[in-house]
């Protein structure tokens, strides 16, 4: 199986799983959103976003259908080698990256910022 690793400063999480999901809420709206990730030959591939409701540097992506109270569409983004996102512990939620097996917090606390990536061999 596929393996994600996560680098939070000097530590490394390592995590056996080809999907994960990416959560958090907006900072403004305080509305969540939500993206479905996997790790591809080439990297990791956003395969869908999901954000409930709409507002403030929120607007649904091209092509997204209301399902529910989730705005959902397939981005259109190239795989990327990796995820960098901040941790300035000044936003109203943490990251959630959720796999099958388990969900983690990120970048909650102020602090060196998050790598997530395909584990090297």
């Amino acid at each position: 199986m596929p393996a994600l690793c996560i680098l939070t400063g000097a530590k490394t999480i390592t995590l056996a799983a080809g999907l994960f999901t990416l959560s958090w809420l907006h900072s403004v709206e305080k509305t969540e959103w939500r993206e479905s990730w996997r790790l591809a030959p080439d990297g990791l591939e956003l395969t869908e976003a999901r954000v409930k409701g709409s507002g403030a540097g929120m607007d649904p992506g091209e092509g997204a259908v209301l399902e529910g109270d989730w705005w959902v569409w397939q981005p259109k983004l190239p795989p990327q080698p990796s995820l960098h996102l901040a941790a300035s512990g000044a936003t109203v939620s943490p990251w959630t990256l959720c796999t099958e097996a388990k969900c983690l917090a990120l970048g909650g606390k102020p602090g060196a910022g998050v790598t997530i990536k395909p584990c090297d061999g």
